[in-house]
């Protein structure tokens, strides 16, 4: 028992100090999750930024005040200009991928308007390629995307 006490108070002597003294291993590193997607999004909001800075001397202040301001001074006119322009350049990074990010857009509006025309069962029976048809809104997006992109 004694034994036991003193192989234990040893270890709580040097082992509290030294986890004490050693810097928690987040602290000195950053922590990086995706470096480049990272930058990615900061470039964005920076030329989001840009151009919306841009914008507005062109515009003058009052003018873009009232194009992009929704409360009732206006004053948050800037950051729904860069939110704007921000987001619609993550769609849009490359032009391809906003021509099919706007044909999945209208895709799935056709497909909307289809099945409430056709009426789910005979949608399902039209566009549904697995036993229970539920994947017919799907198959019928993508064929119609497919259709646009190609044009």
């Amino acid at each position: 028992m004694r034994r036991t006490l003193i192989v234990i108070a040893s270890a709580l002597v040097i082992g509290v100090p030294a986890a004490l003294a050693a810097p928690p291993a987040h602290k000195d590193k950053p922590d990086k999750k995706d470096d480049a997607t990272t930058q990615t999004a900061g470039q964005s909001a920076q030329n989001a930024a840009q151009t919306c800075k841009t914008e507005r001397s062109k515009l003058g202040e009052d003018a873009f005040k009232a194009k992009y301001g929704t409360n009732a001074n206006k004053a948050n006119a800037f950051g729904k200009c860069v939110s704007g322009a921000s987001t619609s350049k993550k769609e849009g990074d490359d032009e391809n991928g906003a021509t099919e990010s706007k044909a999945e857009q209208n895709a799935a509006k056709k497909c909307k308007a289809e099945r409430k025309q056709l009426g789910e069962d005979a949608f399902r029976a039209k566009y549904g390629t697995n036993p229970n048809k539920a994947n017919a809104f799907g198959k019928c997006v993508s064929k119609l995307a497919q259709a646009k992109s190609s044009s």
